[in-house]
């Protein structure tokens, strides 16, 4: 691994507190296992955002209030370098894939529009799942890049099982702070409104992230934009 990729930060839940085709679920049958009914199969074409050249794939079954598994695989992505991955939603949320139409930042070394990923919270939503490969998956490990994947020449090929889904502030419910529960989300995200976001990108091809061409993040100032703007997105339907 590139050591100078590997951005280490622990703001605990900035991005979602700043804020994967789906099939109907089965009918319920007197033989059927409790929860069947609600068990679901959903996949995402992710496509490219900031013009990163990544596109992949996302699958996952969710069950009640449960990820019982979840993969995606991308290409194209900053190679060896981290890659943070959420699940956004919110209520208020459109739950969709933002377009560049959405940007109000530009590379200040080209003059280039810039998505951010601020820019794209009305589309996607807060997060509402944390992609890391290991420890907690809540929003708190929104940032945690040192725990999420690294790509290979550019390629990811990541997967988890028995990811629970948790109350999340800020998502956009009635009542104090927004607060979606656990039940809501998870019943959200299997009526086919979760997104799927890959983050990184290397704008100028130097090989690590870093603040010369889009500066610092709006989300920690400590991190280079390049570490957290958004490189590809999916809905999980």
């Amino acid at each position: 691994m590139n050591q100078r990729l590997l951005i280490t930060a622990t703001t605990a839940g900035l991005l979602g507190g700043s804020m994967l085709l789906g099939l109907p679920a089965a009918s319920a049958h007197p033989s059927s296992p409790p929860g069947q009914a609600k068990t679901v199969q959903l996949d995402a074409s992710l496509h490219e955002l900031n013009d990163s050249g990544a596109t992949g794939t996302a699958s996952a079954v969710v069950r009640n209030q449960l990820i019982r598994s979840i993969e995606v695989q991308a290409h194209g992505l900053s190679p060896d370098a981290p890659h943070a991955m959420h699940i956004h939603y919110g209520d208020d949320a459109r739950n969709e894939c933002p377009t560049m139409a959405d940007a109000t930042n530009t590379r200040g070394d080209t003059g280039i529009s810039r998505l951010s990923t601020v820019d794209g919270l009305p589309a996607y939503g807060p997060i509402v799942v944390s992609l890391t490969t290991t420890g907690d998956t809540s929003p708190a490990s929104a940032l945690a890049v040192s725990r999420f994947p690294v790509s290979a020449d550019g390629d990811l090929d990541y997967s988890r099982d028995r990811i629970e889904f948790t109350d999340v502030a800020g998502t956009g419910y009635p009542g104090a702070g927004g607060t979606g529960t656990a039940k809501q989300i998870a019943d959200a995200i299997r009526d086919g409104e979760g997104v799927v976001v890959i983050h990184g990108v290397d704008y100028n091809h130097n090989g690590r992230y870093d603040f010369a061409s889009a500066g610092a993040s709006e989300l920690d100032p400590s991190l280079p934009a390049e570490a957290t703007d958004p490189a590809a997105c999916g809905v999980l339907r």
